[in-house]
């Protein structure tokens, strides 16, 4: 198991069997698992501010949330201020939301994106470092 890096993840029911997935396939990690738990509509809310609370205490390195579309889980984690989620559909967006936007939730569009891409993403997400320099000053301008 990895012990460096924690994981938070939830997801709505449009996101269900994407979240179980990748339960799965992130199995080194050591990952919590905030539902939802069944296909049943649910209101994804629910499920996003748990997530965004646990990574913005630091209880977990980061976290990833999946809707339909990744907006909604989105939107709603960063009403968080210690939340960066970034919507990624691709592994450079991933890989751009960590390296220059320190990002610290990854939002998936799951109907939107194949498994083997959102596999595909959450590797580049959690193996790409923050570069800091230039971008930390922009990172530090968010909060309000």
């Amino acid at each position: 198991m990895n012990n460096t890096i924690s994981i938070a993840i939830g997801a709505d029911h449009a996101g269900f069997e994407y979240k179980n997935m990748l339960i799965d396939f992130l199995k080194e990690y050591s990952i919590k698992d905030f539902g939802t738990y069944s296909a049943d509509s649910v209101d994804y809310p629910d499920f996003a501010h748990p997530v965004a609370s646990a990574v913005e205490k630091a209880e977990f390195t980061i976290g990833i949330l999946i809707c339909g579309s990744a907006n909604g889980v989105a939107i709603t984690a960063n009403k968080h201020q210690g939340i960066r989620a970034a919507i990624c559909w691709n592994e450079e967006l991933a890989e751009l939301a960590r390296s220059h936007n320190n990002a610290n939730i990854l939002c998936i569009p799951a109907r939107f994106i194949s498994p083997e891409l959102a596999r595909q993403i959450c590797t580049k997400f959690i193996s790409t470092a923050f570069e800091g320099g230039r971008h930390a000053n922009r990172v530090n301008k968010i909060s309000c």
